[in-house]
């Protein structure tokens, strides 16, 4: 392996905290030499904020090592829907990695997009109604993941992707997806990092979004019991199974022989 990719959130960190091992883990990979992308579906905060809380922890990690969910979508977006009228619903103040988008609000808007990002108190029957309405007008459905839910230091908590279900299915439409496990989300973390897919392992504690994403696109991939992790997760899914299994982060120094 010539790079290493990072899930966030019940990989690094649980409620934005250190887990056991994880700092010295990534430590260990840069001083190995190795190149390390950070691929969240977090959208609760920026690139830069995510990266000075990280900082903070003592991971040795700056904003160019961030990689997240809401500015793949600004990106997907300013090429393909450069000039559409963006209605956005999420939890957290994301609007720095979404520069360029035309944001748009209020009962008045018709957006020519409905953009989800990660759910909070804001997801209330009067808000997923009125994303309904538009999706009937023929807005398209952007998601910034499809995630079920995540692991906070008080437990599961449900995110958006339970929401999305229901709309894609109320409305009769299809999400573009673009964070993990989108492979346009893949493909810019190996661009950052410079390698190729299989010279490349991506760390998650997500089976299907982090690993199985991950391998369906050529990476090798490492599920940690950690964050998420369900026993059931060693089993994979629609046959397919995780390569690798952790007790967590803090053992892949030694799976990449760095210790």
């Amino acid at each position: 392996m010539r790079a290493v990719l990072i899930d966030i959130d019940g990989v690094l960190t649980v409620s934005w905290k250190p887990l056991d091992g994880a700092v010295e883990a990534v430590r260990a990979v840069r001083e190995a030499g190795m190149p390390i992308a950070l691929l969240t579906n977090t959208t609760s905060r920026t690139r830069a904020q995510i990266a000075d809380t990280l900082a903070d922890a003592g991971f040795p990690i700056g904003p160019g090592d961030v990689l997240t969910a809401p500015a793949a979508t600004a990106a997907h977006l300013s090429e393909h829907r450069r000039d559409a009228t963006c209605l956005l619903l999420n939890s957290g103040d994301v609007t720095e990695d979404l520069h360029g988008l035309r944001l748009v609000s209020g009962p008045d808007s018709r957006p020519d997009v409905v953009v989800i990002g990660g759910a909070g108190p804001e997801f209330d029957y009067a808000a997923l109604d009125e994303l309904f309405g538009h999706l009937q007008r023929g807005a398209e459905l952007v998601a910034m993941h499809r995630n079920l839910f995540w692991r906070t230091d008080t437990g599961l908590r449900l995110d958006s992707g339970a929401f999305l279900l229901g709309l894609e299915r109320a409305a009769g439409t299809e999400a573009v997806v673009l964070g993990k496990p989108a492979e346009a989300f893949f493909a810019a973390a190996l661009r950052a990092v410079g390698v190729a897919a299989d010279e490349a392992v991506m760390v998650g504690d997500d089976v299907e979004a982090d690993v199985l994403g991950a391998q369906a696109h050529g990476l090798h991939g490492v599920l940690v019991r950690t964050g998420k992790y369900q026993p059931d997760a060693e089993d994979g899914v629609d046959g397919h199974r995780p390569q690798h299994v952790l007790d967590s982060i803090a053992e892949l120094p030694a799976m990449l022989g760095l210790s």
